[in-house]
């Protein structure tokens, strides 16, 4: 295994929120080879995906065929000053890494039962592992690199935090309601965080759990997509970006799951239906559609963090059609990451599982699957 990567050692303060190394920073290492092309502002490459393709033969014969495809890619070489506007942004998971990116921008340690913990970015793929990059020339050992060296990447704590919840609670309020950190900690962090308010969200009941009503204090009029919404969304993204001076802005759904979508002929099957069906109003368009398409007519890339079914055939239609980037299919980041982990090993062990179950550590009552929608997005997991 790759040894681990340190987060958080000699890393400077922040300017405004952005690191002022950032368009400086030399690369680590560089790549020589021919199809790898360095300038003043980019890194070109080009690389020969092989697959092979299987098709089968009227006698059951099976006929397999090597199927090369290339690909180009370019990346900036200047890190640029990114915003980071999730949607949920008052959720356990928008309150803990707001807090989190706070405590590790600080450089902040705090007591806990264990003893004094500080900041950092354990658990972290990007920040806190390496990558074997190859061996040594010489020694023949193995040379690992972190993984957020490999290309220009911008570094956590010079994310600007914004977002959407349906609740008004600002994110101090909401930490406290999450009951997820340590009190020490919330002390340390509570004062910065009374400030940030998240704006006012969507609010679709049909499509997320009746648990979620009684927080719903911040919400936009309406109860279905309309194109009020939508243009909403939009001026919120774009009044962010400019007010913070931002080069770049990602949207991130970070907030409950949804009920399935039905998939409907005429409604959310093509770029031009689903934008029709936003402006009449259709009941089948679910908020998190709504805030993707918003994303994709800004070119703002948006990462669905839920298993929801976001990404109906329209939208997906209009992402293509805008050459705008839409991606994810949930975090996997807790209760679901590790079923996964112990379903592999256990199948890899020859052991048939029927069912697994578990306890959400964060309580809630199971009531965000206790509509059939949501049991069933749950569920396919």
């Amino acid at each position: 295994m790759a040894p681990h990567a340190e987060t958080n050692g000699g890393y400077s303060p922040l300017i405004n929120g952005h690191h002022p190394g950032d368009s400086s920073r030399e690369d680590q290492f560089i790549v020589n080879a021919p199809n790898v092309v360095y300038t003043d502002s980019t890194i070109k490459s080009s690389y020969i995906y092989h697959t092979t393709k299987v098709t089968r033969g009227s006698a059951g014969t099976l006929e397999a065929v090597p199927v090369e495809t290339e690909f180009d890619f370019k990346v900036e070489r200047k890190i640029p000053k990114v915003g980071l506007m999730l949607v949920g942004w008052g959720g356990n998971n928008g309150s803990t890494v707001t807090a989190g990116i706070l405590a590790n921008r600080k450089g902040l340690s705090w007591a806990t039962r264990e003893g004094v913990q500080s900041a950092n970015y354990y658990g972290s793929v990007i920040m806190g592992s390496t990558v074997k990059l190859g061996s040594d020339a010489v020694t023949g050992d193995d040379v690992n690199v972190p993984f957020h060296k490999l290309l220009p990447m911008i570094h956590p704590n010079d994310f600007v935090l914004g977002g959407w919840d349906i609740s008004g609670l600002n994110l101090a309020d909401a930490m406290d309601r999450a009951k997820v950190l340590e009190p020490t900690l919330k002390i340390l962090v509570r004062k910065e965080m009374e400030q940030m308010k998240p704006l006012p969200s969507i609010y679709y009941p049909d499509f997320i759990a009746s648990n979620q009503g009684d927080r719903a204090d911040n919400v936009l009029e309406g109860t279905t997509a309309c194109r009020e919404h939508l243009e909403k969304i939009r001026n919120d993204i774009r009044d962010f970006k400019q007010r913070n001076e931002l080069d770049k802005v990602i949207v991130l759904w970070t907030a409950n799951t949804e009920r399935y979508a039905d998939i409907i002929t005429g409604v959310n099957d093509t770029a031009e239906n689903i934008l029709a069906s936003i402006q009449n109003g259709h009941p089948e368009i679910s908020p998190s559609s709504v805030f993707a398409v918003a994303c994709i007519l800004e070119n703002v890339p948006f990462i669905n963090g839920s298993p929801q079914n976001t990404f109906v055939p329209g939208v997906i239609s209009l992402a293509e059609q805008h050459k705008s980037y839409i991606g994810g299919d949930d975090f996997k980041s807790g209760q679901t990451k590790m079923k996964s982990a112990l379903v592999d090993f256990l199948i890899s062990a020859g052991i048939k599982l029927t069912s697994i179950a578990s306890y959400n550590h964060l309580g809630n009552k199971a009531q965000a699957v206790s509509i059939q929608g949501n049991l069933k997005i749950k569920c396919r997991r």
